[in-house]
């Protein structure tokens, strides 16, 4: 206690002697000089007295406050400032004159893609600065734009040193900027007001003027207790908000510097922002002194608006004598770019962790202090909205003299109470029952008379004269909710809704982008009025009215660029080659003008925005040719293809000559053989790049192959695709120069072991006619009558099923190895291996069902009466010659030809589908169906025999 003076000269002496006299009182004997009470709450005296005696007129606000507005209005009328410093990100400032064209509440956003001096894992940055009526720093601009004579200057860091004085191990999206308590939702509170309206800034940082909220979780957990509130938002409106409401001006400062200073010394000391808001307390002050240097300016003349947190800053630069230099680090070659979205209050409630509604109740409030309180506020010209009532302003008394200590008696006395409204009170009462009929509720007159009684009762069971808008939600859900919520709302939304409502801002047509404008005028022809937030209907019929034709491909590629629910397309579709003729679409451009907006920061138009992301996606290092070939795709459908389209197929060239795995390889196949199919029916020749893709990846496979056929890693469905681009692309390879024996040197190679893996290989070596298909059966046949294999024959299938892929003419082999599996495994080895199959077909193979389907319908009978009767193709029995037929003295010299080359003949044979039986006989010609073969056909035995020379 020594080490504090107990005087403090000038008006605020008194009441810091009574402060230390109380806490000396209140600490007692024995705590010695360790007891910090005496210095925080003398310092909390000095930081007021300190930001009253400054030459700078300092206004603290807190942010979408009510009081702080309705101070604000009335400060600006009787000082009338001639320069208005703000804080507010200082690159903002254009924006300001484009708030005339919207209706609030809007948010300044400034935004950037293409990172210079930042990770470029935190692509994209955005920073928003939402705007409300019922704030004091809207008043301040209205008044600055619309007052001749008025500079506004914005003081507070630019929004490319928000993300430098970001820690580089953070990300802003998880609160570089975070708001007052931190940018989550309040303690005990859930978000009931979700949703697109919610989700309007997106992952945005916020900035705001005015944080005020206790950093210190003890001290705001002590003041919701003793308070008998649930929420920070409620307790701020009981105990601050509404006794500062019709409070005087000096008044209205020094309790708001007085809470600023409190929060500001009893945060924790490792506080992460510390640091943060004392640099942006440096940099406000160091641009002021600047202005003031360069302007010229009175000081007297200048009034400084910014949050009660920074006005109680004890930095060594506050103050305009302050000669303290501190250096500002020049922007990053960062390219920003500057716009207005809309915004809404739950929008605004949950960027910044408040309670549900509370943005809302505190429009009701500013309404409500505007109508009765005798204050016209400022409104820009040409303002969108309804207008305010104008009503007579009573004027305060200039402000003169030295300053009155008027935080004494604010704290000494009680707030003077408040009487019952019953009239606004049972309005209340009876809209929520009302509103809550509409919604499903069964409620009745008896409920509207429990919510008032229960409002009552609850303000006084927390000490309040009169029931607050808090006190009435909580009757409300208290007498009206019961188990289950009939509709989409809950009586606590019903009770925003009733009280305000959440106010959804929009901005005007002359502040969009060029891109946004120029979306609205394309999309004209459609006759709707795209700038509602309701979901509209748009037909178009294309052959009737073909002048429609432009606005179906704009909404097409509106459709690639904004989210889902933005552009909706009901009956239509935009595949390769085909051509609509009719389509119908959903529209809700309205509750999605944030994300045109957000477009019109990329380009000048829809189309070079989509031609940027494409080039930038096939550019990224972790593309794949897969993604360059569905960039080819889409520049092909939403831009017309031409030069775009062989840029991105160059690269995807490029990128498939440098994969080393082949995990894209169904997509590749799937998306050039679309390509190719489309070339080949709109253009006399194929593009460089088609080539060049097909000669490379007939390499590239083939080199890749026999790894990929050993590598456990890579998926049966990615081998059959490799297989698959092989054997399709082969002519087509072949005719530019690819060399057959590569593909099958590759083959040869390969030596799976998986079970799987050797069905393929089967499949390949079969199509290649490496492998009859007579042994192919013989193999299979082998693996089902050998014990120890029967377990794996469904790997081996699904291998055969794969197979389909490369070797699609292999079906019915397929159906015939499928069939005797189901005919000869046991049920403990089929039925636990049917739903992998299944599974197997529909998420890897599902364009092969198709394909065994009808081969199945081929092969097996058509109609439930022949099923009896039928016999398999592959069991039937062929009858043997018992006795061979002679053999014609004639042919001889062909017998002779057979006889020489044995194994040509059983591979014919073979083929054919007989069983050779080559058993020479004494006279040199071989018994069994070969013998009979060419006894019954000797005339073809001599021609074969004359064209390879032989009698």
């Amino acid at each position: 206690m020594t080490e504090i003076e107990d005087t403090l000269p000038g008006p605020f002496g008194a009441l810091r002697s009574q402060l230390l006299d109380a806490a000396a009182a209140f600490a007692g004997e024995g705590t010695g000089g360790a007891d910090p009470v005496p210095g925080i709450l003398a310092g909390l005296v000095e930081d007021v007295d300190r930001a009253l005696r400054e030459e700078l007129e300092i206004f603290p606000v807190c942010h979408h406050s009510p009081a702080s507005a309705l101070a604000m209005a009335r400060r600006l009328r009787e000082k009338r400032p001639a320069v208005i410093y703000l804080e507010l990100c200082e690159d903002l400032r254009p924006l300001l004159d484009e708030l005339r064209n919207c209706r609030l509440p809007v948010a300044l956003q400034a935004f950037a893609t293409e990172l210079d001096g930042f990770p470029a894992e935190w692509s994209p940055l955005s920073v928003v600065a939402p705007v409300t009526e019922a704030s004091a720093e809207y008043q301040a601009i209205a008044y600055a734009l619309d007052t001749p004579g008025v500079e506004l200057v914005l003081v507070d860091r630019s929004t490319d040193h928000v993300f430098q004085w970001q820690p580089r191990d953070d990300s802003p999206a998880d609160g570089g900027e975070p708001a007052a308590g931190g940018g989550e939702p309040e303690d005990g509170v859930e978000s009931e007001t979700g949703g697109e309206d919610a989700a309007l800034h997106g992952d945005a940082v916020g900035i705001e003027i005015g944080d005020l909220r206790p950093r210190f979780a003890e001290l705001e957990a002590h003041l919701l207790h003793h308070g008998k509130v649930r929420h920070w938002s409620e307790w701020w409106d009981q105990y601050v908000e509404q006794p500062l409401t019709g409070a005087d001006y000096d008044t209205y400062r020094q309790v708001m510097v007085m809470i600023g200073s409190l929060f500001r010394r009893l945060r924790p000391e490792r506080d992460a922002r510390h640091d943060r808001d004392e640099d942006r307390e440096r940099y406000m002050w160091t641009r002021m002194r600047e202005h003031l240097a360069a302007s010229g300016a009175d000081p007297a003349r200048c009034l400084y608006v910014c949050g009660a947190f920074h006005a109680a800053s004890r930095v060594e630069q506050f103050g305009l004598r302050a000669d303290t230099p501190y250096e500002i680090t020049p922007r990053t070659a960062t390219r920003w770019q500057y716009g207005l979205i809309p915004s809404s209050h739950s929008a605004i409630e949950a960027q910044f962790g408040l309670a549900p509604g509370s943005v809302s109740i505190a429009a009701a409030t500013w309404a409500k202090a505007v109508k009765g309180g005798g204050v016209t506020p400022y409104r820009l010209k040409g303002q969108k909205g309804e207008k305010p009532k104008t009503v007579r302003t009573r004027r305060a008394p200039e402000p003169g003299g030295p300053v009155a200590d008027r935080l004494s008696g604010f704290l000494s006395r009680p707030p003077a109470p408040n009487g019952l409204d019953e009239d606004e009170l049972l309005g209340w009462c009876v809209d929520i029952v009302r509103l809550a009929r509409r919604n499903g509720y069964l409620a009745s007159t008896a409920d509207a008379i429990a919510v008032y009684e229960t409002s009552v009762l609850l303000a006084g069971l927390r000490g309040r004269g009169r029931p607050t808008p808090y006190d009435f939600q909580d009757a409300a859900v208290t007498c009206i909710e019961k188990d289950t919520v009939p509709g989409r709302r809950d009586v606590r939304r019903l009770c925003e809704i009733l009280l305000g409502g959440d106010r959804v801002g929009q901005v005007g047509y002359d502040s969009l982008p060029p891109l946004a404008r120029d979306v609205l005028d394309r999309l004209e022809p459609l006759g709707l009025d795209l700038t509602k937030r309701t979901i509209q209907r748009a037909l178009l019929d294309l052959d009737a009215s073909p002048e429609l034709r432009p606005c179906s491909d704009l909404l097409w590629v509106l459709r690639r660029l904004l989210p889902d629910n933005a552009v909706r397309p009901i009956m239509g579709s935009r595949r390769l080659g085909e051509r609509p003729i009719q389509e119908s679409w959903d529209l809700d451009l309205g509750r999605h003008q944030r994300s045109i907006v957000e477009l019109g920061y990329e380009g000048v138009t829809i189309e070079q925005v989509l031609e940027r992301r494409l080039r930038r996606t096939v550019a990224d290092p972790k593309a794949t040719a897969a993604v360059a070939l569905t960039a080819v795709e889409d520049a092909i459908l939403y831009l017309g293809g031409g030069r775009i389209a062989d840029d991105l197929g160059n690269r995807a060239v490029e990128l498939l000559a440098a994969e080393r795995t082949v995990d894209d390889a169904p997509d590749v196949l799937r998306r050039i053989r679309r390509l190719l199919a489309y070339y080949r029916t709109t253009q006399a020749t194929l593009p460089k790049w088609c080539e060049r893709f097909v000669t490379a990846g007939y390499a590239h496979y083939c080199t890749l192959l026999p790894t990929a056929f050993l590598d456990e890693d890579t998926g049966v469905r990615q081998v059959a695709a490799m297989l698959g681009f092989l054997f399709s692309m082969e002519s087509l390879a072949l005719s530019l120069g690819c060399d057959h024996s590569q593909l099958e040197l590759a083959v040869r190679q390969s030596h799976p072991e998986a079970p799987a893996r050797i069905a393929l290989l089967w499949a390949a070596r079969s199509q290649l006619g490496l492998l009859p298909v007579a042994e192919l059966r013989a193999r299979y046949d082998e693996l089902l009558a050998n014990p120890l294999v029967v377990p794996s024959i469904p790997l081996y299938l699904s291998g055969f099923v794969q197979a389909l892929e490369p070797v699609p003419s292999l079906a019915p082999v397929v159906v015939e190895v499928m069939s005797k599996a189901f005919a000869r495994l046991p049920d403990p080895v089929l039925l636990p291996w049917l739903p992998k199959l299944i599974t197997t077909l529909r998420d890897e193979a599902a364009e092969l069902v198709p394909v065994l389907v009808r081969e199945a319908g081929r092969m097996f009978p058509a109609s439930l009466p022949a099923v009896d009767a039928w016999v398999p193709p592959w069991s039937a029995r062929r009858p043997a010659a018992s006795v061979p037929a002679p053999v014609p003295a004639s042919a001889g010299a062909a017998a002779d030809l057979v006889a020489a080359h044995p194994a040509v003949c059983d591979a014919v044979a073979g083929l054919l589908g007989y069983d050779a039986g080559w058993r020479p006989a004494p006279g040199g010609a071989g018994h069994g169906p070969v013998a009979a073969l060419l006894a019954a056909h000797d005339g073809t035995a001599h021609a074969v025999a004359a064209l390879i020379g032989r009698p």
